[in-house]
C-alpha cells in the first residue's frame, strides 16, 4: 500500500544531514506515494542563529528533484515553524511572501525551556512539565484559530502534539500525557475549530516507545470530538527513515474510526480515502 510521507527533512534544516535526492530515492525504493519536505525554520532566539533556512537553495532543490522523478511521485515543498510568542509577526511576514505545499506549526520549546535539555527541566517532575508544556501547545493553537479567523489559512499541520512525551520518557522514564487529558482535548478542539490537522508523527516508535506523537487514544478522542483526518509523517532525519511506520499510523486512524489521511499540495487541504492508499493529492 503507497504512502506519503508529510513530515521529512534533509540537510536544508539545521539538525539533519540527509541528502534531499537520497530521501527522493528511499521513498521511491519504498513505493511511497508522495514525500514533503518539511524544513525547519526556527525564530526563537535561542536557534535562530543556528537556523540555515535558505528559500531560494530550498525551492531550486525541490525544482530539481521534481524534475529528475518525473511523475513516479510527488515531492512537496514545506516548512515546519517553530512556535515562538515573541516572533510570530516575523514568521507570519515570512509565510507571507512565500510558496508552500504545507505549512506546519510546531513547538520545541515550553516557557522558554529547550524540552531536549535535560537541565531545562529543573524543579518540574514529568507531570508537570507535560502539563506545562502542553498548556502551550494549546496556546500554539489557539493562535492558528486567531490567525484563521476570516478564512486567511496559514497553517495547516499542528506538529507533534504530545512532543514532552519524548523527553519524560527519556529522563524520568514515564509518559505523563495520560494524565493531561483535559489539556489534550482542548488542543483537539481548537484544532478542529482553527481547521488544524493534527500529525501522527511516528518518530518515537523509532526512539523507544510503544505509541507514535500523538497515540491512540488521542487519536480516538479527535475522532469522537468531531476530527476527520490526520496528517501522517516520519520525522525522518536520515533517508532510510523516510516512509517509516506510515503503515502503524494508519491502522491507528482506522482504530479510531478515521478513514481519511489529510494531504497538502499548494496550501490545499485533500482528505485521501484510506483505501485508496493515502496516495497524493494529483
Amino acid at each position: 500500500m503507497p504512502f506519503h510521507d508529510q513530515h521529512v527533512h534533509s540537510n536544508q534544516s539545521v539538525d539533519s544531514q540527509a541528502d534531499p535526492a537520497e530521501c527522493v530515492e528511499n521513498a521511491l525504493n519504498h513505493g511511497l506515494s508522495g514525500i514533503t519536505f518539511l524544513e525547519h525554520f526556527d525564530p526563537h532566539p535561542a536557534e535562530w542563529d543556528e537556523c540555515i533556512y535558505d528559500d531560494q537553495r530550498y525551492s531550486a532543490t525541490i525544482e530539481s528533484l521534481r524534475s529528475d522523478s518525473g511523475n513516479r511521485l510527488f515531492i512537496g515543498k514545506g516548512i515546519e515553524v517553530g512556535y515562538c510568542r515573541d516572533r510570530m509577526d516575523f514568521a507570519l511576514d515570512f509565510l507571507s511572501r512565500h510558496q508552500f505545499d504545507l505549512v506546519m506549526l510546531s513547538d520545541h520549546f515550553f516557557e522558554d525551556r529547550a524540552l531536549h535539555v535535560r537541565e531545562e527541566w529543573a524543579g518540574l517532575d514529568a507531570t508537570e512539565g507535560t502539563r506545562r508544556f502542553l498548556q502551550e501547545m494549546l496556546e500554539v493553537a489557539r493562535f492558528c484559530e486567531s490567525v484563521h479567523q476570516g478564512g486567511h489559512h496559514v497553517f495547516h499541520v499542528l506538529g507533534h502534539l504530545d512532543l514532552a512525551k519524548r523527553y519524560t520518557s527519556r529522563f524520568f522514564d514515564t509518559n505523563a500525557t495520560p494524565l493531561c487529558s483535559d489539556l489534550i482535548d482542548e488542543i483537539l478542539r481548537t484544532c478542529i475549530a482553527a481547521n488544524l490537522v493534527p500529525e501522527i508523527n511516528t518518530s518515537t516508535l523509532r526512539q523507544g516507545l510503544d505509541e507514535p506523537m500523538p497515540g491512540i487514544k488521542t487519536i480516538v478522542r479527535y475522532a469522537k470530538l468531531g476530527g476527520t483526518a490526520m496528517s501522517i509523517g516520519s520525522d525522518a532525519h536520515l533517508a532510510e527513515h523516510v516512509g517509516a511506520d506510515l503503515d502503524h499510523a494508519a491502522r491507528l486512524l482506522r482504530a479510531a474510526g478515521l478513514n481519511h489521511v489529510a494531504l497538502f499540495k499548494d496550501g490545499k487541504r485533500i482528505d485521501v480515502p484510506l483505501e485508496q492508499g493515502c496516495c497524493d493529492p494529483l
